[in-house]
């Protein structure tokens, strides 16, 4: 794992509007170095916390908000429903990031879920906490899952946007020097 400077925290506090919390890893960069994606770990405040990849980059988390507006949750659900291959590859989508989450925990956290009862909330529920593994819920947990790992709905989402990063002009991310905020 690639070690989290606090530069990155920096951006990434930026990126998401909040200082970050139970950052461990950033598994994608876009073409420019910043962020698009972090790995959280399972627990935050002694609290289970199912979404393990979390998308933060802005320019990708508004242009899949527009397809979310737009109904492509149902879509793809209903896709799901009807295409058993697309299924298939779902299913072991949610059963790789179980196994992820489920890897990166200590062993005092998995006591500590058993005594609580909680450790079903990441040990059996999918992508993001999801108990239905054929509900999509969310297209941003599925879109950073794919830029993560592999996830058949990501894919599907990231091939249907024109761009998955800021044009060389605009880039989101970048911070005039001396302008960024201490976290």
């Amino acid at each position: 794992m690639e070690p989290i400077e606090l530069a990155d925290l920096r951006i990434i506090k930026t990126q998401i509007g909040r200082p970050p919390r139970g950052v461990v890893a950033i598994p994608c960069r876009c073409s420019y170095g910043y962020p698009q994606v972090v790995t959280v770990y399972p627990m935050i405040e002694r609290k289970p916390f199912p979404t393990l990849y979390w998308l933060t980059c802005p320019f990708l988390s508004r242009a899949v908000g527009r397809l979310e507006a737009s109904g492509w949750v149902t879509r793809l659900e209903e896709r799901i429903a009807q295409d058993d291959e697309l299924r298939g590859a779902f299913h072991d989508a949610h059963a790789r990031y179980v196994a992820e989450r489920s890897s990166l925990l200590k062993d005092a956290d998995r006591w500590m879920l058993n005594e609580c009862g909680f450790a079903q909330s990441l040990t059996e529920r999918g992508i993001g906490g999801i108990s239905d593994r054929d509900r999509v819920k969310c297209l941003h947990l599925h879109v950073a899952h794919a830029l993560a790992d592999e996830n058949p709905i990501g894919r599907i989402v990231l091939d249907a946007l024109e761009r998955i990063e800021c044009s060389e002009n605009e880039v989101i991310c970048s911070v005039p020097e001396g302008t960024e905020q201490i976290l």
